[in-house]
C-alpha cells in the first residue's frame, strides 16, 4: 500500500500532464496577458473612422511596449557591468540589438500608409507627438545621451514620469558600466587619452581581453542601430509630411535631422582612427 501510494503521488506530481494548468482554471491566456485591456486600447479619434488610424495607433503602442522591454534589458546590462560581469551584459545587449532591428522594420509597416491617408486624421493628434515619449527619452538617457532640457520640455509628463526622467539623469549609464569594467581590469579610465590607450591595447590583445572588446563592440552596435533608426525615421517623416511642423510643436523633420549625428559612445567611434 505504501509503495502504491508513493507511485500515485509521483504520478500526480510530475508524470501526469493530462490536466496541467487546468486545476481551478484560475488563469487563462487572455487574463495572464490582460488582453481585454490591451486590445481595447486602440481608440480612434477620427469620426467617421479613418482606415489608417488603427495602424498608426497600433504601431506606436507596440513601440512603447518594446521601449519598456529595452529599458529592462539595457538597465540590467548596465547593472551587471557595474557588478563586474562582462558576460551577461553581452546577452542583454544582443537581445536589445534584435529588438531595435525590429523597431526599424516597423517603420516599413508605417510607410505603407500614404501621405493622403495620414492627413485624414493627423490634425486630430495635436498636440500629441512622438517627441513626448517618456520611455524614448529614458532610453537615450540610459544609453548616455543625457539632456536635462528634455525634462522641462516634456510639460505633459506626469509627476511619476518626471521623477523617472530625473532619476535617469542621476543614475549611471551604459558607458559608466563599461568604464567600470575597464577599471576593474586594471585600465586607467580617468581621461579620454588614457581610455583610448587602454582600448587600443585591448584591441591588440583579444586573447586576454576579448570579453572587454566584445562588450565595446556590442555598445557600438547598439549605437549604430539607433543611428539607423533615426535616419529611417526622419526619411519616413519627410515622406509623410515633408517639412511641416510636428503635431507636438517641434519643427518636424528639420528637428529630427539635427539628431542624426548624435552618438552615444563617440570615443568608441573615434577609436577606429587609432587602431
Amino acid at each position: 500500500m505504501a509503495q502504491a501510494s508513493q507511485e500515485t503521488h509521483a504520478s500526480a506530481g510530475s508524470g501526469d500532464n493530462s490536466s496541467f494548468g487546468g486545476a481551478g482554471a484560475r488563469l487563462s491566456y487572455g487574463s495572464y496577458l490582460h488582453l481585454p485591456d490591451l486590445l481595447g486600447a486602440q481608440v480612434l479619434k477620427s469620426d467617421p473612422p479613418a482606415h489608417d488610424e488603427l495602424l498608426f495607433i497600433t504601431i506606436h503602442q507596440v513601440y512603447e511596449l518594446w521601449f519598456g522591454q529595452l529599458l529592462h534589458e539595457l538597465g540590467d546590462a548596465r547593472d551587471l557591468m557595474l557588478a563586474g560581469d562582462a558576460y551577461h551584459p553581452r546577452q542583454r545587449l544582443h537581445r536589445s540589438h534584435v529588438i531595435t532591428r525590429l523597431l526599424i522594420e516597423q517603420i516599413d509597416v508605417l510607410e505603407t500608409m500614404t501621405s493622403q491617408d495620414f492627413l485624414t486624421f493627423r490634425n486630430l493628434l495635436a498636440p500629441a507627438s512622438g517627441f513626448q515619449s517618456v520611455q524614448f527619452r529614458e532610453l537615450e538617457f540610459l544609453s548616455g545621451a543625457k539632456e536635462p532640457a528634455y525634462v522641462e520640455r516634456l510639460g505633459h509628463a506626469t509627476a511619476t514620469e518626471r521623477a523617472r526622467l530625473l532619476a535617469r539623469l542621476d543614475e549611471p549609464t551604459l558607458w559608466d558600466g563599461f568604464l567600470h569594467l575597464l577599471g576593474s581590469a586594471g585600465f586607467d579610465v580617468s581621461t579620454v587619452e588614457l581610455r583610448r590607450e587602454g582600448m587600443v591595447g585591448i584591441s591588440r590583445d583579444r586573447a586576454a581581453y576579448g570579453h572587454l572588446w566584445d562588450v565595446a563592440e556590442a555598445l557600438v552596435e547598439h549605437d549604430e542601430l539607433w543611428a539607423r533608426w533615426r535616419m529611417h525615421h526622419v526619411l519616413m517623416v519627410e515622406r509623410q509630411i515633408g517639412t511641416k511642423s510636428g503635431t507636438g510643436g517641434s519643427s518636424g523633420a528639420p528637428y529630427l535631422r539635427t539628431r542624426l549625428d548624435m552618438r552615444f559612445y563617440p570615443e568608441l567611434w573615434e577609436l577606429r582612427s587609432h587602431l
